[in-house]
């Protein structure tokens, strides 16, 4: 079987940023990377805005100092785009409310689920919760009520609360107008 030629990209891979993304997200200076991989502040500053390339020994130990692995530099972060007309519907309880899940099903970190819910529309009639650690509600468009067992929230466009996906609560569209909300469930592994 004959191999398909490929023909090799000149285009230059920027890992540089994704260098002091790694470094910046484990709380570390230049100075400590520095200090414990052995190269110079300068080095590895023009390695981040990818001025110069580190050879091959020097990004392994780099990518040991920074917990990452050298594949990580390389690989293309996984994006997905969720297209309202692929969105699938979803329904969580509650009358008068149309809501679709916008981010893609596999996606287990987080879920974010646009509702549109009809004048007067509300939730269960008892107090519920989702099993999420925390949830977001911001109001896209309208009035909402968002109820807890000792309290009440009037909400208006524009309004984001974050609460734990713990808490019993229910809601309602108070107006005569629909309403639009989004609702963001963060799943216990993405905290």
């Amino acid at each position: 079987m004959k191999a398909l030629p490929v023909e090799p990209s000149n285009a230059p891979v920027a890992i540089g940023p994704r260098i002091r993304l790694a470094r910046q997200a484990r709380r570390m200076t230049i100075e400590q990377v520095a200090g414990a991989t052995g190269l110079t502040k300068g080095f590895l500053s023009r390695v981040e805005r990818d001025l110069t390339s580190p050879s091959v020994a020097s990004l392994l130990t780099l990518c040991q100092v920074l917990s990452i692995s050298i594949g990580d530099l390389f690989t293309a972060p996984a994006t997905e785009l969720t297209r309202w007309r692929d969105a699938p519907s979803v329904h969580l309880g509650g009358t008068g409310i149309t809501e679709r899940l916008v981010t893609p099903r596999a996606e287990r970190r987080i879920q974010v689920i646009r509702a549109v819910i009809e004048p007067r529309g509300s939730g269960e009639t008892e107090l519920y919760s989702v099993d999420c650690d925390v949830e977001v509600l911001h109001v896209a468009r309208g009035r909402f009520v968002l109820e807890f067992a000792g309290e009440t929230m009037e909400l208006s466009e524009g309004d984001t609360v974050t609460f734990p996906g713990q808490e019993p609560h229910s809601w309602r569209n108070p107006a005569d107008e629909e309403a639009v909300v989004l609702w963001t469930l963060v799943s216990p592994s993405a905290s």
